[in-house]
């Protein structure tokens, strides 16, 4: 289908949100889009932390930890985009669920990433707040607890949210440049001097690589991939989209893959092959930052925790964009309330959708702030949560793409390859991350193995919800259910496909 052929984002027809409401729109390209969610992933945080974990895990060979995680999540993009170029509509999981598995199980999905989203959203926060806190300590300014500084990054986020989403790739834009900057930096100084023991084919060894902790360290690798997938979901927010879209997520994940691999590697050569993990053990938060004051220089390395900093502002924003479209788009489909889906008419943003996203959150973080408790389990909880509902939702959409287009059937110019070999192989690997990740729920939100898998329930609730909701449209409000899954009335064969 032709771009043309994309309805208005919402059609709402009364009161003051037909004022309001046209349809969301941009001119983002793939830069900025490649840019926001690189944001999501929030790369100092993850070479300054959540590397050295994965060496702690699985040993010198963590570098290919990121090398499946890209091949397995570059075959997924095959059949997502396929999808993309097919279905010119917003909503991305939601939309695509629907298609593949019916509204019923399309809104269940829906609430189920708006859920997991939130979630993140809310963790993010946590480790904004003692970010900001440190530097703000470290440049000697006033000293008070976490969720103060929780709050301030709130209101910055806030604030951009309500504007259009090219201001947030901007801000978004100009912190990442200066955080792959210092990474790449670090990379090319270690790798030029040699490390402690000069370049090793050790890190690269497939043999080294299978062993107790691999399966630790590919959970920490997808994780790192979350967010890549919301390249759809700003579709109309994107110039020529049927290019951007499938460009910006097949460079994302290219990019994030390689940027983490060569980092891995780099702090592994860094340390030596043999020391990397005994130091990744014994001090992992200090690992990056220790390599890069003896490599590069101590000032850069002050300069890279001052960025930690903004890293985790750029990555709240850049998951609280991804909560607010999925609330406007079930707003769009009066699968919650229409209201959500008013589109500011100056700004063209989803104004309503964010500010309450933002309430939400500020909601979901309150708690935790009053009972003074520690930030880092709201962070690991929030995280957590978030990220084993993401990672179930992509190997869902891996098998929608089959459901859909084995009913569809194949469209001229896309070979089985793009709409059945590639989703299946991507569902298999996705699968089995995703039983490890509820196998090993510890590793996500902390606790003993087994002790926290109950929060999973929370998951499962949502989904239920949103599956509840659409059975009581089906039942009681026929028209409404005809237009859940962003909206399928506009092809009768797609009508046809997610009537169940």
């Amino acid at each position: 289908m032709s771009n043309t052929s994309a309805r208005p984002v919402t059609e709402i027809t009364s009161g003051t949100a037909a004022t309001e409401s046209s349809r969301l729109c941009g001119n983002m390209g793939t830069t900025s889009l490649v840019l926001s969610v690189l944001a999501f992933s929030a790369p100092l945080v993850t070479v300054a932390g959540y590397v050295s974990f994965a060496i702690g895990f699985v040993g010198q060979a963590a570098p290919l930890a990121w090398v499946v995680a890209t091949a397995v999540l570059l075959i997924f993009a095959v059949g997502y985009t396929t999808m993309t170029r097919h279905i010119p509509r917003p909503g991305a999981f939601y939309t695509y669920i629907s298609l593949g598995f019916g509204r019923v199980f399309g809104v269940g999905s829906a609430y189920l990433a708006t859920v997991s989203y939130l979630a993140i959203t809310a963790g993010i926060y946590a480790f904004a707040g003692t970010s900001l806190g440190s530097m703000v300590s470290m440049l000697h300014g006033p000293s008070a607890p976490w969720w103060v500084w929780a709050l301030v990054t709130w209101v910055i986020v806030t604030v951009l949210g309500h504007f259009n989403v090219e201001l947030s790739a901007k801000v978004l834009g100009v912190v990442m440049v200066f955080e792959i900057v210092v990474v790449v930096i670090f990379n090319v100084f270690t790798l030029v001097k040699g490390g402690a023991e000069g370049l090793s084919a050790a890190p690269l060894s497939p043999s080294a690589f299978i062993n107790g902790g691999t399966g630790m360290a590919l959970l920490f690798a997808f994780g790192n991939f979350i967010g890549f997938e919301a390249t759809a979901l700003f579709r109309d927010e994107v110039r020529t989209p049927n290019r951007t879209i499938p460009r910006a997520t097949y460079i994302s994940v290219a990019l994030i893959g390689v940027l983490y691999a060569v980092s891995a590697y780099s702090l592994i050569i860094a340390y030596g092959p043999a020391a990397a993990q005994d130091s990744a053990n014994s001090a992992p938060g200090d690992m990056f930052h220790d390599a890069l004051s003896l490599y590069v220089a101590p000032a850069v390395s002050q300069v890279a925790i001052l960025l930690v900093t903004t890293s985790a502002l750029a990555s709240v924003l850049s998951v609280h964009n991804v909560s607010a479209r999925y609330l406007f788009n079930l707003g769009a489909d009066r699968a919650l309330p229409h209201a959500l889906a008013a589109v500011h008419t100056r700004h063209k943003s989803p104004h309503r959708a964010s500010l309450v996203a933002a309430i939400i959150v500020l909601l979901m973080v309150s708690p935790f702030a009053l009972a003074s408790s520690d930030p880092g389990f709201l962070q690991g909880t929030g995280s957590g949560i978030g990220t084993a509902g993401v990672l179930i939702l992509m190997a869902m959409v891996s098998l929608a793409v089959v459901a859909y287009f084995a009913r569809r059937g194949r469209p001229a110019g896309e070979s089985r390859w793009n709409v059945l070999v590639a989703p299946i192989l991507a569902f298999l690997g996705l699968a089995a991350v995703v039983v490890f990740a509820i196998a090993r729920f510890d590793l996500l939100v902390g606790g003993a193995p087994g002790e926290n898998l109950w929060m999973l329930l929370v998951l499962l609730a949502f989904v239920a919800l949103g599956c509840a909701v659409a059975l009581y449209y089906r039942v009681k409000r026929p028209d409404l259910y005809a237009r859940l899954g962003r909206h399928a009335d506009s092809d009768p064969i797609e009508a046809e496909l997610v009537d169940q």
